[in-house]
Parts: C-alpha cells; sequence; structure tokens
C-alpha cells in the first residue's frame, strides 16, 4: 500500500481505459520509463488547450475557479460554492470513495446540473460526427465520451439526486472568427511545475468570441457508454464494475493482469535497450508470454507496417513475426514494383535471397526511369507546420493551417548541394501563410526544376493556402500570381511536387526500417548500407569553404564518432539536443523529439506555439527560433542525402 491516498482521477480512468495494467507503471518516473512523464503541459500547449479553456470561462462571466490544488482545499472551496443554489464553478472538485475528478465548468441550477468538459479536439456543427455509421460512437470521440461519462458517474455517487446534463465544448471550425488577433487574447506563463493563464495587456479591446466554441450535448452517447460498458482489446465492463475494479487496484497498488494487443505499439511505458529505467510494455509480454529480449529482436506482429489484423493474430497467439503466414497478408503481386502486402511480408520472411543486395531490396530499373523524368537543378522543400485552435484573424475559422517555417536544398547537376534558403515567421498575432507562399514563389520561380517532398504534407498545405487566398477578407495584392505559383506546384500542377516517400514505398525496401517509409527510418538504414554515404557525410564538409553551403551550420559533421570512436549513423540523433532547445524539456538518450508530444505536428509545431502563446524572454525567443531553424534543415538534408544513396546504388 501506497502511505499516499491514490485516487482513480480522470486522468487515471483514461489511462485505464486505454490499458488498465498502465495504472501500476504510471507514477513511479524512478522505476518505470514513461515517454509521456512531463509532457502535459507540451500536449496543452500544442493542441490550444489552455487557450480554448479559458476562452470556454469567457461564455460564464458569474464563474468561480477553484484554483486549490491540493485535493482537500480543492474540496472544501467547490463543496461552499455549491451550496450556494444557483453556481458556475471552474474546476470543480468531486470525491467519492477512491474517486477524485475536477470538472471544468459545473453549472448548478437548483438539483439541475451540467457538467462540460471542455476541449481542444475540432469539432463542425454543421456536420455532426460523434456517431458512427458502424459504430455507436467514432473511435476519435469515444474518449471523450468515456471521460464525461466518468465524471458524470461520480457526481451522480456524490450527490444522488442530482440531475446531471453532460456536454462537450469544442473549437467549431465552421464559425469564423470576427475579429482579428483573438488567439492572442491568452498568455502562458510557467511556474516552475504550475501553469498560469493571464490576459493579455490589450485584451480589454477584444470582446471574446463565445461562437467559436460549440457547446454539444452528449447525455445519448453517455448513456451508451454506461449501457455498453468501458475498456479495450474488445473486453467492456459497465462503468460502475470497471471503475471500482481500476479504483481498488489502484488504490491497494495491484497490477491487474496484461492483456497485449495492438495497442502495445503506442505503450509510453517501454524502455529501450541499455535505459537505466524498466520497460513496463517487455515486462507485460514476458508475464503473458515469455518474451526475452531475444525474442523481440527476432519481430513480432507489432512491428508490421500499415497492418490492421494485429489483435487478430494476438488473439490466436500468433505473436511472432516468423509465425504469419501467407493468407493472413493476402499477399497481392505489385509487379516491378512493391506492393503494401509484398512489403509486409517481406518484412515478415526476409528479402528473397536473388533479390537481396546486402540486407535491402531495390526496384532498380523502376528508379532509374524515374530519376530520368527529374529536371535539375533539384530543389528539397520540407515545411513546418500548425493548426492553431483559436484563429489569428477576422473570417478565419479554428484551426486553419499555419505554414511558418520552410527549409530548402538545392542540388545541381554536376553533384553540388547547397542550402540554399529557408523561412521562418514566428512573431505572436502574425498571420504567416501568405508571406510563405511569397518567399517559396521567390525561390522556385528561377528555374523549372523538380521539386522534391517527402509524403503529401506539403501539397495539403499548400492547397489549403490557396482556399485561404480566396476566403481572406483582405487578400494581398498579389493573391493572383501566388495562387498561379502554387496551382503549378500541387498535384496535377505543371510542376507538380515529387514525393520521395511514395517513391520510397514502391521501390526501396531495408530490413532496418521494419517497413516503414519515414524518413527517420529509410535514412539511418540507407546509411548502414552505404558506404560512399557514410564516408561523404562522416567529413566536416557541411557548412564548410568548398563543401556544402548551409545557413545554419559551420564545419559540421552529420555522422561524428562518440568519445569511444563509434560512428554516430544516425543524423537524427542530433535533433534531441536541438528539440530539448525547442520545447523546454530534456528528453530521454534515444527518444525521438517529435515522439514527446503526443498532437500531431511534434516537436517543431509545439515550439511555434510556445512563440505564440508562452510568456517568453528574449533570448528564450532566439534560443527557440535558432534551433528550428536548424531542425528543419535537416530534414530536407535528408532526403538530399536519401537521393544522394540512391544515386550511389543506380550507377553500381
Amino acid at each position: 500500500m501506497m502511505s499516499q491516498h491514490r485516487y482513480l482521477t480522470k486522468s487515471r480512468f483514461k489511462l485505464a481505459v486505454e490499458c488498465p495494467t498502465k495504472l501500476f507503471y504510471i507514477g513511479r518516473p524512478k522505476i518505470y520509463r514513461d515517454t509521456k512523464q512531463g509532457d502535459s503541459f507540451l500536449q496543452m500547449l500544442a493542441e490550444g488547450g489552455y487557450q480554448v479553456g479559458e476562452l470556454a470561462k469567457c461564455q460564464f462571466p458569474e464563474g468561480v475557479e477553484v484554483e486549490a490544488t491540493d485535493h482537500q482545499t480543492a474540496l472544501a472551496q467547490t463543496a461552499l460554492l455549491l451550496q450556494q443554489d444557483r453556481a458556475v464553478v471552474f474546476e470543480a472538485a468531486v470525491v467519492f470513495g477512491n474517486f477524485f475528478v475536477r470538472v471544468d465548468i459545473l453549472v448548478k441550477d437548483g438539483n439541475r446540473y451540467e457538467l462540460i468538459e471542455v476541449k481542444a479536439k475540432s469539432y463542425d456543427s454543421t456536420h455532426p460526427d460523434i456517431a458512427g455509421s458502424r459504430v455507436s460512437i467514432k473511435s476519435g470521440m469515444r474518449p471523450y465520451i468515456e471521460d464525461v461519462a466518468f465524471q458524470a458517474w461520480v457526481i451522480s455517487q456524490a450527490y444522488p439526486s442530482a440531475q446531471i446534463r453532460t456536454f462537450l465544448m469544442m473549437p467549431d471550425k465552421s464559425v469564423k472568427a470576427t475579429q482579428d488577433r483573438l488567439n492572442q487574447l491568452f498568455k502562458i506563463v510557467r511556474d516552475g511545475k504550475k501553469v498560469r493563464v493571464t490576459r493579455s495587456d490589450d485584451s480589454a479591446n477584444f470582446n471574446p468570441q463565445t461562437d467559436l466554441l460549440a457547446k454539444v450535448p452528449v447525455d445519448e452517447f453517455v448513456e451508451m457508454v454506461n449501457k455498453h460498458g468501458v475498456g479495450s482489446n474488445g473486453f467492456l465492463q459497465p462503468m460502475d464494475q470497471a471503475a471500482n475494479d481500476w479504483a481498488k487496484a489502484y488504490a491497494e497498488d495491484q497490477k491487474i493482469p496484461p492483456s497485449p494487443g495492438a495497442k502495445c505499439s503506442s505503450c509510453e511505458f517501454k524502455a529501450a535497450s541499455g535505459d537505466e529505467l524498466k520497460s513496463g510494455f517487455h515486462e507485460c509480454w514476458f508475464q503473458t508470454y515469455g518474451f526475452t529480449a531475444a525474442d523481440f529482436a527476432q519481430g513480432t506482429v507489432l512491428d508490421l507496417w500499415n497492418f490492421r489484423k494485429k489483435d487478430d493474430l494476438i488473439s490466436q497467439g500468433r505473436i511472432r513475426l516468423s509465425a504469419l503466414q501467407s493468407g493472413d497478408i493476402n499477399v497481392k503481386d505489385g509487379g516491378e514494383t512493391l506492393s503494401v502486402s509484398e512489403r509486409q511480408w517481406m518484412q515478415a520472411k526476409g528479402i528473397p535471397a536473388e533479390e537481396d543486395r546486402g540486407g535491402y531490396w531495390l526496384a532498380e530499373e523502376h528508379m532509374r526511369r524515374e530519376m530520368a523524368s527529374w529536371r535539375f537543378p533539384y530543389h528539397f522543400i520540407d515545411f513546418e507546420t500548425s493548426a492553431v485552435a483559436i484563429p489569428f484573424h477576422q473570417g478565419m475559422r479554428p484551426y486553419e493551417q499555419v505554414a511558418f517555417q520552410y527549409s530548402h536544398h538545392v542540388m545541381h547537376e554536376d553533384g553540388r548541394v547547397e542550402h540554399k534558403s529557408q523561412f521562418l515567421l514566428a512573431e505572436p498575432g502574425v498571420f504567416p501563410n501568405f508571406e510563405f507562399a511569397r518567399a517559396l514563389k521567390a525561390e522556385l520561380e528561377g528555374d523549372t526544376g523538380t521539386v522534391f517532398m517527402w509524403s503529401h504534407h506539403e501539397n495539403t498545405i499548400l492547397n489549403r493556402i490557396m482556399v485561404q487566398l480566396d476566403e481572406s477578407l483582405n487578400p494581398p495584392a498579389d493573391a493572383d500570381e501566388l495562387k498561379v505559383f502554387l496551382e503549378s506546384l500541387i498535384k496535377s500542377g505543371e510542376r507538380a511536387m515529387y514525393d520521395l516517400c511514395d517513391l520510397a514505398k514502391a521501390a526501396y525496401f531495408h530490413v532496418a526500417t521494419k517497413g516503414s517509409v519515414s524518413i527517420k527510418k529509410v535514412l539511418p538504414a540507407m546509411l548502414a548500407s552505404n558506404a560512399w554515404l557514410r564516408q561523404h557525410h562522416a567529413q566536416p564538409i557541411y557548412g564548410a569553404e568548398g563543401g556544402m553551403p548551409s545557413l545554419n551550420y559551420k564545419n559540421f559533421t552529420w555522422l561524428p564518432t562518440d568519445e569511444h570512436g563509434k560512428s554516430i549513423d544516425d543524423p537524427y540523433e542530433i535533433l534531441r539536443d536541438l528539440g530539448a532547445e525547442m520545447l523546454g524539456e530534456s528528453l530521454p538518450a534515444g527518444q525521438d523529439p517529435d515522439d514527446m508530444v503526443i498532437a500531431e505536428g511534434g516537436a517543431a509545431a509545439t515550439a511555434y506555439s510556445r512563440l505564440q502563446f508562452e510568456d517568453l524572454q528574449d533570448a528564450q525567443r532566439s534560443q527557440i527560433k535558432q534551433a528550428l531553424l536548424r531542425y528543419c534543415e535537416l530534414d530536407t538534408l535528408a532526403m538530399v542525402m536519401v537521393v544522394q544513396g540512391w544515386q550511389q546504388e543506380i550507377r553500381r
């Protein structure tokens, strides 16, 4: 038993729904590795949770916040407020037995209560999307409904006679902002472990647009959860049974036996080999299957790329890659290139001996033809973007795509490579997209060379900027020129960007990537098997005179040796330090900074949110910007390296 009372809170309940065994690992930072530990601030910041929460409070000017952080004081303050016949309480504290919840907004009117959970999840009131076509609640919305259901259940136990109605309050993408700089209304201050959200100095000039948040009744969905139960892996329990079982186990510090499944792929309690902390993930699999490090090294079905039937195989006890059968995947012949199923089969069974080029497979003729269609000079482009919950300008909607940064490398016909240009506009309250497009146009319109991207994200962003130019209440004078330029780059345009990710998916497979076509997996794998590429980038030629010009590095070596003389063959290891600078958090050894933030967009987008909303000193801002520039530069250089590697393979 732990000495301090261990309540099942909202966050612990959510964790238990994902996997009840996690309740044993959580809160032990000195024993178990937790890749999400200390991440709540960054996640809330990246998602816009702080701004959305404060904007929600503006709908209830009479509301009173329970500011106490310790349980007993918070409970006492809440109880005092709820003695009134009518009250609106922010962060209301409610306890019952081993359960403790803080309700975002609790509205009391006599014996009637409105429980309002505020989420930064985007919502479209013109096309409600909580109910699914095949399931009662869409998977993306279910965690939010379960959260509300749990809170309502606890309140109903604490106040048996209460009549409770439940709501979600979320940014409404169908509503346009009616004023400028609304997203700058609130600033965030970190004071040690505490976070304060303050009104900006000019907030008196704002009239918070409360209709940007939709108040969505969810009683019917809460009832579905109560009726059908909560849990994971298809094992559902009634709310009261599940909640009491989990609360009892957590209070008594008892480990609930693991039930492994596909969900284990994203387990946060996973330590890398050599980590000083324990790995809850590996502990579960050892407890259930007797799996050792050697067993994991041989591969499990969790490793299968883009495979949706992992739970089926695990339920049948076929958890090793070697147990996979062709019927499980239904392998389809991709002809000269790899189909998705062939890539999966190759991952499970290995590369056929006659096609193995030393740990990798290459569709040489296909790649040769593709390269022949490219035009010099080659332009490698990577965008860093964010989707901000509260709009920048009048006429914009919540979660508009914001393109705040790009990096641009050029490869010439003679093989010369240079970091040609970059763009970063992250000043608070300044919408960067049109300036972004203008800068990109200036860099690319001087020739007709092929423009490369990795995956379709850049194409999506350019399409969105075109729509924003059309919808803008104050379009720039060169809007038509910008749209013509952007249209030339998007899919089906006369200079449509070439997706290197698609080429990797069709024509390249390395066993070390485990089927993935993420550039952060492809590049290290390629470096491991391409001696020329390793030797070339192990020299201090990046940013050196006569080497590869760089805007942010000087005499830099991308593949240095460590203190033991061992070569570091993964340039992305360098991102750890840059990620720490951008995020203001230290990163555990071996952890990808993009994995540190759960919200889409990763480390760069979160750093952008810091620059927009966090109260920072000038020196901190400068440090984050410099880290962003160096961080983004590596992404386009990585594309250069991959193309260089493929060129060497073709020449051989």
